[in-house]
């Protein structure tokens, strides 16, 4: 390796550093929207454990944590100031590991230190939404695979923990086997060593938490996710198919839809961008839905095969957060969704929209510090101008950016290895690409945080190949015919007719070559 790509070893006192400063502006945050921000989907996390029975619809284990939280300290600040530390080490791992890998030491930390200040990290990371661990485990992912890279090799301790987080990604989000699927398949192709190893650890952190959803927490009392719930993103397909091709319904098809919802909700509810419309509307009926889901499925089916074209482009319309790097505002949900900005849960859900119980005034704004609140206040409101949206909220943009980071990175450094650093991207945005109901910002944070802090690493990889190019040597010219002996120019220009004479007649050649091992011997006997 040449000098231009020295690695700069990263200095142990720097990760602390790196983590105290995130963590100090991630309380900010904290205090400033105590006990943190939240949605319609907060609400329920905590609701159903109260009330009963517990279901598996979101995370069991972030409901746990909620419902810990409540029961030991009668509010939820514990979670969301958890998930600050969480993501302040994540963000300061994965900082270390790519400079140990090679990114430029001054210029990453710098980054992780300012990337907090940030809304879609401070406001994201003090959120009630299991979107946060699960971004957090996310970023570690990239954090080891660079540690990989930094090493070139796998070693145990590393697939131990990667084994971890991944199976932390499958527990914290229902796709998280997706995610996992694809960085295993990644990585598989990268790794030299181990590869057998790494395919079992993945293969055991995907089925795992599909293993705990239908077959052990059932066993416990909680419920396994509602059929609607599950297939919520086919039944979106549907509606938009009846309103884009109504004549490929026949009558016993709208009786079907009917007994769920209106056919008034269903070509309403046909938006390709969110399934909203459709499913959380007062006329449809999830009861119903559950009931005839096999039915539906049948109606799905039939028209994946009759009409694929049609199912494909609702997937990629409704998957556009994952590759589209703007957004599309004039279309019902085509906005991307960033924060409910609600202060109190009635004020978002209504008191009659989820199940009531004691203590639900938890989910309220209440700030430590009023000062606090209005500067991150209009700091955040700021930020959601529409001007802002591609570079802030936005995944796709810096999911494209992280693969153009590691393969620069790969060739400069040249180490097939660090394009592994983005398997968990790939992985991110080919799973909600495939299967996802809106526009949010959260389902594809992680590449955002991920492709800000490749950013260095991106720069000095470009520079390195620029100078590359600059110092390439040009070619040489062709050597020159060395000059003949002075003795052998003379006789050629004093006899031309004998030498192309020679050249020309076989005969005089081949006696020259007959008379040359008779000469040598009697030059060597002259004294």
């Amino acid at each position: 390796m040449g000098s231009d790509t020295t690695v700069e070893k990263p200095r142990p006192w720097a990760g602390l550093a790196t983590f105290l400063v995130i963590q100090a502006v991630l309380g900010c945050w904290w205090a400033a929207f105590y006990p943190g921000l939240f949605s319609r989907d907060s609400v329920l996390y905590l609701s159903h454990t109260i009330v009963g029975p517990w279901v598996s619809d979101h995370s069991v284990v972030y409901d746990a944590l909620l419902w810990l939280s409540f029961r030991t300290t009668g509010d939820l600040g514990a979670v969301t100031f958890a998930q600050t530390t969480a993501m302040a080490g994540a963000l300061s791992f994965l900082a270390q590991s790519l400079k140990a890998l090679g990114a430029p030491r001054r210029a990453t930390t710098a980054v992780a230190m300012l990337m907090p200040l940030a809304p879609p990290v401070g406001a994201f990371s003090v959120t009630l939404w299991k979107d946060v661990p699960f971004t957090i485990c996310a970023v570690a992912i990239a954090g080891l695979c660079a540690r990989f890279a930094a090493g070139r090799r796998v070693t145990w301790p590393e697939l131990a923990g990667l084994g971890a987080l991944m199976l932390a990604l499958g527990l914290f989000r229902a796709n998280g086997f997706l995610v996992v699927g694809v960085a295993v398949v990644v990585l598989v192709l990268i790794v030299t060593t181990m590869r057998v190893r790494l395919l079992l650890a993945g293969t055991v952190a995907a089925a795992l938490p599909l293993v705990l959803t239908n077959l052990v927490f059932p066993q416990f009392g909680i419920v396994a996710p509602a059929k609607t719930y599950v297939y919520h993103t086919a039944f979106g397909d549907i509606a938009v198919a009846y309103r884009d091709r109504p004549d490929l319904f026949s009558a016993q098809d709208k009786t079907l839809m009917a007994s769920v919802a209106p056919l008034d909700r269903w070509w309403w509810g046909g938006t390709c961008y969110t399934i909203n419309p459709l499913i959380w509307r007062g006329d449809f009926s999830w009861q119903q839905a559950d009931a005839r889901t096999t039915e539906l499925l049948d109606l799905w089916k039939r028209l994946l095969v009759s009409e694929p074209r049609l199912i494909v482009e609702a997937r990629l319309c409704r998957g556009a957060i994952a590759w589209k790097p703007v957004q599309d505002p004039l279309h019902t949900g085509g906005a991307t969704y960033r924060f409910s900005r609600r202060p109190t849960a009635d004020s978002y859900v209504g008191p009659t929209k989820v199940p009531d119980f004691p203590g639900r005034e938890v989910y309220s704004l209440r700030p430590l510090s009023s000062e606090l609140n209005q500067v991150a206040d209009g700091w955040l409101t700021a930020s959601l101008a529409p001007e802002y949206d591609w570079a802030l909220w936005r995944g796709a943009s810096w999911a494209y950016l992280s693969y153009l980071a590691v393969g620069l990175g790969a060739v400069v450094l040249r180490n097939r290895y660090v394009v592994g650093v983005a398997a968990v991207v790939a992985g991110q945005q080919l799973a909600v690409l495939a299967n996802i109901s809106a526009q949010d910002f959260r389902y594809m944070a992680s590449p955002i945080f991920v492709g800000v802090l490749l950013v260095p690493l991106l720069v000095r990889s470009a520079g390195v190949l620029l100078v590359r190019l600059v110092r390439r040597p040009r070619p040489e010219p062709a050597p020159e015919t060395p000059e003949a002996a002075p003795e052998t120019v003379e006789a050629q220009e004093a006899a031309p007719e004998t030498a192309e004479a020679a050249e020309a007649t076989p005969e005089t050649a081949e006696a020259k070559e007959a008379a040359e091992p008779s000469a040598e011997p009697a030059k060597k006997e002259q004294p």
